[in-house]
């Protein structure tokens, strides 16, 4: 998926990437431990950072998983670095 990102840009579109809202993207992969979800951010000069991934155990995305992604999303923000 990753490879896709770099030869399209990180806006596959559904099933593969989600707009989680402020700049916070989710991409979709199934693996052999279960279904994976990264969450990224596209960021100047076509760079693509990914902030937080974790194998999800429930339909619903975890609160907590989301709320580490988006503070990593404010620090790359402020320039920071994750």
């Amino acid at each position: 998926m990753a490879d896709r990102m770099e030869q399209y840009g990180p806006n596959l579109g559904e099933p593969h990437t989600q707009s989680m809202g402020g700049g916070l993207f989710e991409m979709r992969l199934k693996g052999a431990e279960g279904i994976a979800r990264v969450f990224f951010c596209s960021v100047v000069e076509c760079r693509i950072v990914m902030l937080h991934s974790f194998v999800k155990k429930s339909h619903d995305t975890p609160r907590n998983e989301l709320d580490v992604a988006r503070k990593r999303l404010l620090e790359v923000k402020r320039g920071n670095k994750v």
